[in-house]
């Protein structure tokens, strides 16, 4: 199994094609995310992952063909430019089955999948798990890609009587996660370090990621009960999470990590 990067960058793609703030070019987002994978590889961020963070509002399940096929071909092209650094897919809000099929055909190594497990309402509406149908795609496609689930996902609550443990459990154990990714309530917003205590001293052979909030000031804490950090909105120009990346920042970032 692969060895998930200490840090992982993130390339919030520009709005997609068929999304309703898509500026009309498809240069453009193509330009904007290998900037930021150049900015990230320099600053020597061996992992990346990518995500349609431009397309708002959300699919609660499917994205559309248009989606699937942009991502892949930006994908296709990161990879080719950038082969020494490990490649993530996260389709947005939860479509687990197009990200592990991009990821798939495209030469990445892992995804990001919001709800693997269980079931919460978001902006979105009502999203269920669908470990089931992801775990099987996976086999049948004989892929070695990796499935990092989050739990107490941000931007949403849990429904039912179903705390942070238990998910975490049921994401390893009965959804095959080969990770947790463990967020704040937001975008940009820090996790709650007592979780994240508890969930290193529940699993402590389990791999776990932070998926949000990770800064100069908490990095180095963070990484002292995870395996990695995943960093976007405080390393972007103006810490604003659609802006681009910041190498200033990213060096003040990574210095902090260790």
């Amino acid at each position: 199994m692969m060895t998930i990067p200490k840090i992982i960058g993130v390339v919030h793609l520009l709005p997609l094609p068929g999304s309703p703030n898509f500026s009309g070019s498809v240069g453009a987002i193509v330009d904007r995310a290998v900037q930021d994978c150049g900015v990230y590889e320099q600053g020597g961020v061996m992992g990346v992952i990518v995500e349609n963070f431009g397309d708002v509002p959300f699919a609660v399940e499917k994205v559309p063909p248009v989606t699937v096929a942009s991502m892949t071909f930006v994908a296709s092209e990161l990879r080719r430019q950038f082969t020494n650094i490990s490649f993530g897919i996260n389709v947005l809000r939860n479509d687990a089955e197009s990200a592990l099929s991009i990821a798939t055909v495209v030469g990445a190594e892992f995804v990001r999948v919001n709800v693997h497990v269980g079931a919460v309402v978001a902006d979105q509406g009502i999203i269920q798990g669908k470990a089931y149908q992801s775990m099987r795609l996976r086999k049948n496609l004989d892929s070695h890609v990796l499935l990092f689930a989050d739990v107490g996902v941000k931007h949403s609550s849990q429904i039912g009587d179903y705390g942070l443990e238990q998910q975490a459990a049921d994401a390893l154990e009965r959804g095959m996660a080969d990770a947790i990714i463990l967020t704040g309530s937001r975008t940009g917003v820090a996790v709650d370090m007592e979780e994240l205590r508890a969930l290193r001293r529940k699993f402590r052979d389990a791999r776990i990621i932070i998926g949000s909030g990770a800064n100069p000031k908490n990095a180095a804490q963070l990484l002292k009960y995870a395996d990695s950090v995943i960093v976007g909105t405080a390393v972007k120009v103006d810490r604003v999470t659609s802006n681009p990346v910041d190498g200033k920042l990213l060096r003040e970032f990574l210095k902090a990590a260790g």
